[in-house]
């Protein structure tokens, strides 16, 4: 089951909710791996803290011209819908880091001047600790687009009875990859305007990608019930609800926000794991 814990913002607390559903599952024995999606700020080791055994260095497919058998008939560049190869002088011009790695020019060339080879994009982490296997995407920097090293980090651990998939923040293309094709979304949010604004967003984003999603609220205020009265008003299952309190904060700060969740929330928990197991299994969408 593929378990994706997305949030409309920054800062909800996703990765938190994550590592602590991953805890949640090992201690139950359930094999679980937990796949860090934000590759441009991976921050799921920070927490896990599991020795990386193996790194695995992603690339994608780029166009290479041998100009001694091009004609400059610019068929390469009409296909390109990022404009990734362009004619300059009758001579194509690859601009790497735009190229979506279709393989368009390649094949629409005539004169075959176009083969494709590979270019570096980012490295993929592997380690495991405490019964939870880890695989995070680190993106190389300038490098312009992530989805590809986030499609890649999606391949490992298919084994696991459970895969949790941190995702990047936000609605935007990265996060779209990320969520692809899960089970259940988890979207972690808090009740504040600017919190409550990403999270109708990103309920949207589930909506329009047909995913059968729940809302865990964090750092919830007594007294504040925006995040619950939209859940209401919209028919979305509120799973859970984290208060805001200075020990959470105090142990997020030493980096053992997680133990103490799973220690203090552990029906929360259990009661996100339970309905995500009935919803996907009842093929709720």
């Amino acid at each position: 089951m593929n378990i994706a814990i997305a949030s409309g913002k920054g800062g909800t607390g996703k990765t938190t909710i994550s590592m602590s559903l991953a805890s949640y599952y090992a201690d139950k024995n359930i094999s679980v791996a937990i796949l860090d999606c934000d590759v441009e700020e991976p921050n799921v080791n920070l927490f896990l803290q599991a020795p990386v055994t193996e790194e695995v260095r992603t690339t994608v497919l780029i166009p290479q011209v041998d100009n001694s058998l091009c004609t400059g008939c610019g068929k390469c560049g009409e296909i390109c819908e990022y404009s990734a190869i362009v004619l300059i002088k009758d001579k194509p011009l690859v601009l790497k880091e735009m190229c979506h790695s279709c393989g368009g020019c390649f094949l629409v060339c005539p004169e075959k001047a176009i083969t494709e080879i590979s270019r570096e994009t980012g490295v993929v982490e592997l380690g495991e600790i405490n019964g939870i296997k880890y695989a995070g995407g680190r993106l190389n920097i300038s490098e312009a687009m992530s989805p590809p090293l986030i499609k890649d980090v999606k391949e490992f651990y298919p084994e696991a009875e459970i895969r949790l998939l941190d995702s990047p923040p936000g609605t935007s293309c990265p996060v779209i990859e990320s969520v692809r094709g899960c089970d259940f979304l988890l979207l972690v949010s808090e009740p504040t305007p600017f919190g409550l604004n990403d999270l109708k967003l990103a309920a949207e984003m589930a909506r329009a990608m047909k995913l059968p999603f729940g809302i865990v609220e964090n750092r919830a205020s007594e007294g504040n019930t925006s995040l619950k009265d939209f859940c209401k008003k919209e028919d979305v299952p509120l799973l859970a609800s984290i208060p805001n309190t200075r020990e959470i904060a105090v142990r997020y700060s030493r980096g053992d926000s997680v133990s103490y969740i799973k220690e203090k929330y552990s029906s929360e928990l259990e009661r996100i794991a339970l309905h995500i197991d009935s919803t996907v299994k009842a093929g709720v969408k």
